[in-house]
């Protein structure tokens, strides 16, 4: 395998070399070669079409937007579901993703100017933040696989940023933005110049970009002061946070809406159900009596600060031969913020005779463990009898759940600081006059910092928690050392600051990602080749190409510690991943036209393309495409594509160990919250426990906490996950008719597509392996649940998910996009009144769903929102714009409409009525510029003109990523309306 892969690689560069070389005797003017990108093919000849449907994104709508975010931009299309983004705050990256047709980031290829760019992360995912916007002259978005053209990851489609070229004199675009409310400030300023050589050969363009956004809490909007139950509503329309009883509060504290992770502390002993309570202020120990708010501290928008530079060149070293250069760099700082940390639920050996404990509570917790000593429901774990007297006493030591809010150490923050380039270089020309030669080396590089700060030491909390007193008596740590024994028993404050530089915990993780790419294609035709019946001759196109891809992440020695490293509440521990693989491909295409100028058929073209890869360790794979367009007349074009596309396992599924984690779920069917029907329910209770409980734990355990559980995942390197394979169809029309009176420019495009996931990388959902065991019995899903003391939320318990082939995903649905353009004067009115311009970009979704085996039932997405969807795919969203052109000015709005949706029916039953469904969504947004004069340009923009609120659904009906604050704020407006002004100078 190693001497062929050899082979492939000296036959790229070879042919390369020789191809440069013939051009120093090539006929042929000394006309310069300029760049022609066509998305969806290396076939760049004028006069052959596509089959394969493509939207693009022009000049004007990106500048419309004023803003420097890409992913904004995109987030617009019909066809996107949000990803990561600066909506997502507890769950973020600190990056930004695209999701197209709702199939995943990891999913759909991202170019920039039809050529890889290099991903952020082990996970394969490209974070758009990198995209000079600024230099942007269009985004294609071609749908379905492009696998054969493009290669791995081209599985919903690719996203391709089209940059200008040949740009000369000077331009400044700044834009700001700023909220109804005063907030959410967005700053950004790019800077670009650009020159001709002195011998008109060559040109040089140089980027520079700056941008600010500031963060908007929760906090900011009357919406996210206070969490609203999904399950109940509780909480819906309060306008204030309910106060909890007298003795029972602390900052944060509320009566209802919030984790159980509070203060004051709440506690129980291991093992023995909803037993103990809660502390109050004066140390007493009584009934559970509030609630810790979580939702003030949390960002709507987060923060973000970014700088960038790109660089573009290109020189004619001679006749028709052009090389060319490009340098992208960027740096972007994200800040995440959630709620304090604290100790979720995890047990501690506390010494009954901690000084810390009043009386009172010392006796009730006494009381309760004898009590349960008696009845055989003390576990034998949960319990250290030191002197031996067969009673539990004051000597001896009791193992307590602790839920404690730890404000004294501020808020839980991730700090994101990611620096990434990527450069190419190459030659492309033009041989024998018809065709066309590109060879190339592009690498680049992703590095990343991670600080996580604000969070507990869960080890130094154990030891401190293991207090008794000193001979001075005063609280002494049994371990000694540097060990502060800890106050938790009482109200907020009885941390001191000593106590929390001792439990407080800071993790940094680095990551490094590195790509590499050695490619060369020949594209033209021979005019001799070509069928009797048609004008144009067979276009031809091949290649071959080497990538390279590698990368690891270094936690410290904090995050590294298991089960859920030292820091309390950031959901489980990282472990070292260092892995990569290397692809040997060789590629071709043609198109054939079949028929020209006869009747029925203007043109008749057949596509045809294939891709022979060879993975190292996944092995090989051949994708490949065929499709046809035809012309029966002038201006009208059917065209229809079937193609086979492939995604490689990246680094994180083939290197990822064993870890915890932290996934989404809505019931523990074996918990205190299910209790009435486990009691009538025989084959229930008996399935729970067969999975650990014993009988008196049954309906008696704490269910999941605040939506999420935890989870066991990582790659079984016994199993190494296959590449996927999809088969993408696609058929449609377009309609570019040239007669229509009064009406310029008018095209109509509708086209269908089918994408079918066979063999999907991924893990089950939590909330499926507890349905798939408890309500349909199937016991390899039963084998996959841990419990630690019956329950799925004390530490060391879970769900096993781990990274695997799954059965099958797919999306399906119908795209139409449609515009034309209005002049006043040729209906007979004053030039005077200018020009109107129309464009709808519409989706209608006909599937999207998925499976992860044939034991178990399909999760439908489509038109839902829930813990395993995230965030909805609406079955119809279309954006439609209308401009009106007035000399020097523009005027112009943007009517974006997203249809109603529902909850997953799974959690329909549990789900607080008004929260089950979202009703259809319209928002308006005004855009207008004056072009000053030939240099200046001023643009304005307001969105979201009529102030439309969010739709309410409560903190848990979704995953955490996609909901919080109450809604859903990736897909729906939360910040108001939003005013912004720009500038543009450019000579």
């Amino acid at each position: 395998m190693k001497s062929m892969r050899e082979r492939l690689l000296a036959t790229s560069m070879i042919c390369g070399a020789a191809l440069l070389a013939t051009q120093a005797y090539a006929q042929g003017g000394s006309a310069t070669v300029s760049e022609v990108v066509v998305t969806g093919s290396r076939i760049q000849t004028p006069g052959i079409q596509s089959a394969s449907p493509i939207v693009t994104v022009g000049a004007d709508q990106i500048r419309q937007q004023q803003t420097p975010e890409a992913e904004k931009i995109l987030r617009l299309l019909p066809g996107v579901v949000p990803q990561d983004g600066d909506a997502v705050n507890n769950g973020t990256a600190g990056v930004t993703t695209l999701n197209l047709r709702g199939l995943g980031a990891q999913r759909n290829l991202v170019l920039l100017n039809g050529k890889r760019m290099t991903p952020y992360n082990i996970n394969g995912e490209v974070d758009l933040s990198r995209v000079p916007t600024a230099l942007l002259e269009r985004v294609d978005v071609i749908t379905g696989g492009a696998s054969a053209v493009y290669g791995s990851d081209a599985i919903s489609g690719a996203v391709n940023f089209i940059t200008k070229t040949d740009f000369e004199g000077f331009e400044a675009d700044s834009n700001y933005s700023l909220t109804g409310d005063g907030d959410g400030e967005v700053i950004s300023t790019a800077f670009t110049v650009g020159a001709n050589s002195s011998d008109g050969r060559g040109n040089a363009v140089v980027s520079l970009n700056y941008s600010k956004r500031e963060g908007v809490l929760f906090a900011a909007r009357p919406l996210g002061l206070l969490g609203i139950v999904t399950a109940t509503g509780g909480n819906l329309g309060a306008s204030t946070p309910p106060a909890p009883p007298a003795g029972c509060g602390g900052p944060g504290s509320v009566a209802s809406g919030g984790s159980t992770t509070t203060v004051p502390t709440r506690t129980q002993i291991t093992g023995v159900g909803t037993t103990a309570g809660q502390f109050r202020e004066d140390g007493s120990l009584g009934a559970n009596c509030s609630v810790f708010n979580f939702n003030p501290f949390n960002y709507y928008q987060t923060p973000q600060e970014r700088w960038g530079g790109s660089a573009f060149a290109t020189y004619d070293v001679m006749d028709n031969v052009e090389a060319y250069a490009n340098l992208l760099y960027s740096r972007t700082e994200v800040r995440q913020q959630i709620a304090p940390s604290g100790i979720f639920g995890n047990s501690f050996f506390v010494p009954v005779s901690n000084p810390f404990l009043s009386a009172s509570a010392r006796n009730t917790l006494l009381t309760q463990a004898n009590t349960a000593r008696l009845a055989g429901s003390l576990p034998a774990t949960s319990w250290r009898d030191l002197n031996a007297n067969g009673v539990v006493d004051s000597a001896d030591d009791l193992s307590l759940v602790i839920r404690r809010r730890t404000g004294e150490l501020g808020e839980r923050s991730s700090t994101y600081l990611n620096n990434a380039f990527q450069f190419n270089l190459g030659f492309r020309g033009e041989v024998f006059e018809s065709w066309d030669w590109d060879v190339f080396l592009q690498h680049g590089q992703s590095d990343r910092t991670n600080v996580a700060a604000g969070y507990t030491n869960v080890t130094n909390f154990g030891n401190a928690l293991n207090a008794v007193a000193g001979p001075d008596g005063k609280p002494v740590c049994r371990s000694g050392g540097s060990c502060v024994p800890v106050n938790v028993f009482g109200g907020y404050g009885t941390i001191t600051p000593e106590m929390a530089q001792y439990v407080g915990a800071i993790g940094i993780e680095k990551q490094n990602y590195r790509q590499t790419i050695v490619g060369g294609s020949i594209t033209g035709y021979a005019d001799a080749i070509k069928l009797p019946t048609a004008a144009l001759p067979v276009q031809w196109s091949f290649g071959a190409e080497y990538r390279e891809e590698a990368g690891e992440t270094v936690p410290d020695e904090c995050l590294k510690l298991a089960p859920a490293s030292c820091l309390g509440g950031a959901g489980g521990n990282t472990l070292p991943i260092k892995g990569g693989f290397d692809v040997y491909e060789i590629f071709g295409e043609t198109i054939i036209p079949v028929f020209s100028d006869l009747p029925f058929a203007k043109s008749l073209e057949v596509e045809l393309g294939g891709r022979f890869s060879d993975y190292n360790p996944s092995g090989s794979n051949t994708t490949w495409k065929a499709g046809v367009t035809w012309e029966p007349v002038e201006g009208l074009r059917l065209r229809a594509m079937q193609q086979r596309a492939v995604r490689a396992p990246n680094v994180g599924e083939l290197a990822a160990p064993l870890v915890s984690g932290l996934r989404n779920a809505v019931l523990d069917p074996c918990s205190v919250t299910n209790a009435g029907v486990l009691a009538g329910n025989a084959t229930l209770r008996a399935r729970c426990i067969s999975t650990g409980m014993t009988a008196a734990q049954v309906g008696t355990v704490q269910d999941i906490v605040s939506g999420q559980i935890s989870t066991f995942e990582g790659t079984n390197l016994a199993l190494l996950p296959k590449p996927e394979e999809a088969d993408t169809t696609t058929v449609g029309f377009i309609w570019t008719p040239d007669y229509i009176p009064v009406v310029s420019r008018p095209f109509l495009s509708v086209d269908y597509y089918r994408i079918r996931v066979e063999g999907w990388i991924g893990r089950y959902e939590a909330q499926e392996v507890l349905d798939a065991c408890y309500n349909s019995g199937v016991l390899g899903q039963c084998a996959k649940v841990i419990r630690i003391n019956g329950d799925l939320a004390s530490p060391a318990s879970g769900i096993q998910l781990f990274t695997q082939n799954l059965d099958y995903r797919e999306a399906e649905g119908v795209e139409l996009n449609t515009g034309f353009g209005l002049d006043f004067a040729d209906l007979g009115a004053s030039e005077s009144l200018g020009r109107l311009r129309f464009e709808l970009a519409l989706n209608y979704y006909m599937t999207n769903e998925r499976r992860s085996d044939t034991t178990l039932a399909k999760i439908d997405c489509m038109g839902y929102y829930g813990t395993s969807c995230g965030n909805p795919t609406h079955e119809i969203r279309f954006v439609q714009r209308t401009n009106w052109d007035l000399g020097d000015f523009s005027l112009g709005y943007q009517w974006r409409y997203q249809d109603e949706v529902s909850i997953e029916e799974t959690q329909k039953a549990a789900t607080f009525p008004k929260f089950r469904k979202i009703e259809a969504y319209h928002y308006l947004d005004l855009n207008g510029s004056w072009a000053v004069n030939d240099a200046v340009r001023l643009s304005a923009s307001v969105r979201n003109v009529f102030e439309e609120e969010p739709p309410i659904v409560g903190n848990e009906a979704a995953t955490t990523s996609a909901n919080s604050g109450n809604t859903l704020p990736s897909n729906y407006d939360t910040l108001g309306r939003v005013f912004a002004v720009g500038l543009n100078v450019r000579f």
